[in-house]
């Protein structure tokens, strides 16, 4: 049996997504600590231009972006962006 990180990293790659965009907080660590190697890890400061960041490059690249975003807060920053997206 795979764990919740390991059966999203499967999807991650079935998805054909190879970056992680996030503003990690304490509560992703474990999620973000030692990705793969196919995997890169983009880091922004703010919850709302990791959104941003995500899905220029969903829409550069015509496919779709991962974004993690921290709990409850980063979530209420984020969620304006989230909607433009």
């Amino acid at each position: 049996m795979s764990s919740v990180r390991e059966a999203t990293l499967d999807v991650l790659r079935q998805c054909g997504m190879h970056r992680v965009f996030a503003n990690p907080g304490s509560t992703e660590v474990a999620f973000l600590a030692d990705l793969p190697d196919d995997l890169e890890f983009v880091l922004a400061l703010h919850e709302g231009s990791v959104v941003g960041m995500a899905t220029g490059h969903a829409i550069a690249t015509g496919r779709p972006a991962f974004v993690n975003l921290h709990t409850t807060a980063g979530l209420g920053n984020a969620v304006g962006a989230l909607a433009t997206a």
